[in-house]
């Protein structure tokens, strides 16, 4: 006799739980196995058997009252192996099966291994042949048909349980289950017939909706029906049916049959039918006509129902009927995605249902919760929904189908459709193998660490804690995912363009492109054909992306601009892998990317340098501007890689670019406001004048310690996108006899290297403000400008440095000029009469002589009468007059100055918000400027479209360019009478 000897150790170290019972079993079953020793037991690997048993003692415990209960299993146990081991799975595997093998033995025929699916077609006739036999009464059909589908069940998890690849067959087990449950419903039928004489009369067939419908069922699922009928022959007249005689015939049948499948018997239960998907739901009726469905889908149906349409099947019954229904609701499914709310209504269903999971069960809740299948289904329907309207390869029943033709076409990133795939399969075998155990309909995991435990050997994982950590790893990488995909702006934008939209005739293109601003559709044409045509990946995204693309062109100022543009990227980065992916996956990038394009020519000159920037679009940590020390870093880094002065110079304007882009797109985006811009654009002035400086310095022997002064705007760090870096040059004092000429000639190659033309914007760095203006020296010393200033400086010099603040370079040698003159900006007892004068006098001969000839004063929003001159020169004055028994008006911004002129009661606060209110609009409207133009001036355009442009910058619409100029005359007129009163001393 084999003795299976084994000690209660050896079987801990197998997994079992109960060691000492199960070694008693083991006993037990050698003498049950009996005198036939087969070699691969007497070598004393059976216990091989148990180590991927989900649950070793359940299948032992088992396994000793199968054996009893049918003695011709014992010889067949010892001599095949494979046939062993899928018994021992199935039997620690599935609690409810085991017991049904305990009951009916017999059933141990279908574990003989079976490495394919069964066709459908077997299966229908062998559930049919078992359930009709002559003489039976309806309740033996009945439960001969529920024995049969347990039968079948035991041979599909035997196949699924046994596979070395659980998930990779995971989509096959499924379908099978699928095909049993088409089965069961085919053989349902003819049994719910025969309750109803006269059925005939109706044509009905069974449409399977949801996973039925999708052909990916679980062991335990509701199966989601609908019911239609047409008309058939009656049978006691031979004439045809009426509707309504036919509606009520098949109606008795639906009844039959989900009272059929719902009922529980000494031969267990079958899979219970759900027509809660009906029109109406449970209120409406359970059978309709095809004509009453047609009404129904075409005048009433919620978006809901077309998403839970979209997996629609026939399953049983006519097929002709069944394909009628199809043919009606089909075309409706792919035009639901344009239907009034679709989206908004989408989510928040997908929102309603996670907002009833209890509290407690989130975290175990596979189907439902946040991450879980719900949101990879929803994802990836709606993609098919918005999508499949125009591209029908997507039309796909099966999740993992549809997900993997979505991937194949561009729509899902390569990586994204793994991950999703791959956590979709894991949690779905999650629930299979969580329903297989008692054959109960649930979606939670166990919350026992005995089940979990069980669970994960199940499926191959070392146990419990491996379990939930990898579900939870799982569900958030499908959140994030479902999160990006599911609430996508791209997905947003693809739902407002309707289906004939998306496939519209050349003619009816330019139409449509005309209609949305075009002014050149033709060549708008050109520029799509270029970039869609093709069978490559990156013209199936840019197929994707159009239109969205082309409506998010027409919301800016300049469509035409924007799609050619867009074309020069594209076609730029085109072998770049990242950047249509990234337009494709982040919808916000590709909506940031078509304003951008439409609305800016200066920021469009400034991508096309540099196409790679696109991603700071992706990312909204990415548009805070740097500050400072971040921008002074990157281009300290960037001038390591160099060792000659022209190439560090290069990398400083590059980079320079790349923060003005980040710039722009921040304030185009309407992501900072006009104090964080100034700020912005004054340090990296900052930081370039200074990091240039450090790489010329490089190339000069003992060059001497330069400290720049910034002036201007640039002191105020309020500078705009066309400001010079108006400066003041100065070394420290030194020995050498050759400092001086030294700093000249760095400065003279600073200017030139930043302030030349080139494939970077140019910084011109003005110097008129130093002393003597154009006619002192570039470069003076410390002591020689600290003499100056403090023998013969001028009164506009003193007001020029009320502005003055460290700019670059030596940070204590700006500190010793700036601390000398600190009398002359802050000068005690003010202003005199003079000198008050002088500064009047300057003033309009500056705008005399600035001003553009022939150009009108009062579109000037520098010079002209309330512009940007008179609220700074203004305030200028009054901080001359009253800076130094006021120490807080010791401030370079002019802003800074209006606020505490205001709270020191110096300024009417009124007064103060009128020149306020007049150089903001001023400093926006120049800024606009530049960014429309894509050059700098001073003078708002003239030009119908360039103004349309700078309205819609500056939030005001494209019909309210009018408006915008009114309501600069008005700040300005404002801004001017109260310069006129303080500044002039008129009135």
């Amino acid at each position: 006799m084999t003795r299976l000897s084994t000690t209660p150790g050896e079987l801990a170290r197998r997994g079992f739980l109960d060691a000492t019972r199960s070694a008693t079993l083991v006993r037990s079953l050698t003498e049950l196995i009996g005198h036939q020793p087969p070699v691969w037991l007497a070598e004393g690997r059976w216990l091989d058997l148990f180590d991927r048993v989900a649950d070793p003692d359940l299948a032992l415990e088992e396994l000793t009252r199968l054996l009893p209960a049918a003695p011709e299993l014992r010889p067949r146990l010892a001599q095949n192996q494979e046939w062993a081991q899928r018994l021992v799975l199935v039997l620690g595997g599935s609690s409810a099966l085991a017991q049904h093998l305990v009951q009916h033995p017999e059933d141990v025929e279908v574990l003989e291994p079976t490495p394919e699916r069964v066709p459908a077609p077997d299966i229908a006739a062998d559930l049919m042949a078992r359930c009709t036999v002559e003489g039976w009464s309806q309740l033996e059909a009945v439960d001969a048909l529920k024995r049969a589908n347990k039968r079948h069940l035991l041979r599909i998890s035997a196949r699924d349980l046994a596979h070395p690849d659980p998930q990779g067959v995971l989509p096959d087990i499924a379908a099978e289950l699928a095909d049993l449950a088409d089965a069961v419903l085919q053989a349902t039928l003819v049994l719910a017939q025969r309750e109803v004489p006269g059925h005939e009369a109706t044509r009905m067939a069974v449409i399977g909706l949801g996973k039925a419908g999708a052909q990916e069922l679980n062991y335990i699922s509701d199966v989601d029906v609908l019911f239609v009928a047409e008309p058939g022959v009656d049978p006691a007249t031979g004439e045809p049916a009426t509707s309504d005689q036919a509606v009520q015939l098949a109606t008795r049948v639906a009844a039959a049959m989900t009272r059929i499948c719902s009922s529980h018997t000494a031969a267990g239960s079958i899979w219970q039918l759900d027509a809660g998907l009906r029109p109406e739901g449970k209120a409406g009726a359970l059978v309709r006509t095809l004509g009453s469905m047609r009404s129904y889908y075409e005048k009433w149906a919620s978006n809901w129902e077309f998403q839970a349409m979209l997996k629609a099947r026939v399953v049983a019954g006519d097929a002709e009927v069944g394909q009628g229904f199809l043919d009606i609701v089909q075309p409706l499914v792919w035009r639901a995605a344009e239907r009034e709310h679709f989206l908004a209504e989408t989510q928040a269903m997908r929102q309603r249902v996670i907002r009833t999971i209890p509290a407690k069960e989130a975290d175990r809740e596979i189907k439902l919760s946040s991450g879980g299948l719900r949101d990879t289904e929803f994802t990836v329907q709606l993609l098919q929904l918005v999508h499949g309207r125009a591209d029908d390869r997507l039309r796909a029943r099966a999740t993992l189908t549809a997900l993997q033709e979505l991937v194949d076409h561009g729509y899902i990133g390569r990586r994204d459709g793994v991950e999703l795939g791959t956590a979709y399969r894991f949690q779905r075998l999650l629930e299979h193998r969580v329903q297989l155990f008692r054959m109960r309909r649930t979606h939670l995991l166990p919350s026992d660490p005995d089940g979990l435990r069980r669970l994960g050997r199940g499926i191959g994982l070392r146990g419990g804690d491996e379990v939930m950590t990898q579900f939870r790893q799982s569900a958030q990488k499908v959140l994030r995912l479902h999160q990006r995909i599911f609430y996508s702006p791209l997905v947003e934008a693809a739902t407002r363009i309707s289906s004939q939209e998306l496939a519209l005739t050349p003619q009816a293109a330019r139409d449509r492109l005309r209609v949305l601003g075009f002014s050149d559709p033709d060549a708008a044409l050109r520029h799509i054909q270029a970039l869609t045509s093709g069978l490559n990946r990156g013209a199936e995204i840019q197929r994707q992306l159009m239109p969205a693309m082309l409506g998010w062109f027409a919301e800016a100022p300049s469509p035409d601009a924007g799609m050619l543009a867009f074309r020069q990227v594209s076609e730029s980065l085109g072998n770049t892998p990242w950047y249509l992916r990234t337009l494709r996956d982040s919808g916000q990038t590709a909506h940031r990317l078509a304003t951008i394009l439409s609305s800016s020519r200066y920021v469009v000159d400034l991508l096309k340098r540099d196409p790679e920037a696109v991603q700071i679009m992706a990312s909204d940590a990415e548009l805070v501007p740097r500050d400072l020390a971040q921008v002074r870093a990157s281009m300290r880094a960037a001038v390591q890689r160099h060792d000659q002065v022209d190439g560090a110079v290069r990398a400083v304007r590059a980079q320079r670019r790349r923060e003005l882009f980040r710039i722009c797109v921040a304030d185009l985006l309407g992501r900072i406001d006009l104090a964080t811009l100034g700020r912005a654009l004054s340090e990296l002035t900052s930081a370039t004048i200074d990091v240039t400086l450090e790489a010329i310095a490089r190339d000069v022997p003992e060059a001497p310690t330069l400290g720049v002064i910034a002036m201007g705007r640039w002191g105020g760090r309020e500078q705009s996108y066309g400001s010079d870096a108006d400066a003041i040059f100065v070394h420290a004092d030194s020995d050498d006899p050759e400092a001086g000429s030294k700093a000249t000639a760095m400065v003279a190659r600073l200017r030139q290297a930043l302030g030349s033309a080139g494939p970077d914007p140019a910084l011109p760095i003005d110097a008129d403000l130093r002393p003597e203006g154009k006619g002192g020296p570039m470069v003076r010393s410390v002591s020689s400008t600290i003499a100056y200033y403090g023998r013969w400086a001028d009164t506009w010099e003193a007001q020029a440095l009320l502005r003055a603040d460290h700019g670059a370079g030596d940070p204590a040698t700006v500190a010793a000029v700036l601390d000398s003159v600190a009398g002359l900006r802050w000068p005690e007892g003010g202003l005199n009469r003079l000198q008050l004068a002088e500064i009047r006098k300057l003033k309009a001969r500056m705008e005399t002589e600035r001003m553009p000839r022939g150009q009108d004063p009062g579109r000037n929003v520098k010079l002209g009468r309330g512009g940007l001159s008179d609220v700074e020169w203004t305030v200028q004055v009054l901080q001359l007059q009253h800076a130094h028994e006021c120490p807080d008006l010791r401030t370079t911004s002019t802003v800074a100055a209006l606020d505490r002129l205001s709270q020191l009661r110096i300024l009417d606060p009124l007064d103060s918000q009128k020149l306020l209110q007049s150089w903001e609009l001023a400093s926006r409207l120049r800024n606009a400027i530049v960014l429309t133009k894509a050059r700098r001036s001073d003078a708002i355009p003239t030009d119908a479209r360039d103004l349309a442009a700078m309205s819609h910058l500056l939030g005001r619409g494209f019909g309210q360019a009018s408006e915008l100029l009114e309501e600069w005359s008005r700040a300005s007129r404002r801004s001017a009478r109260v310069t006129d009163r303080l500044f002039w001393g008129r009135g």
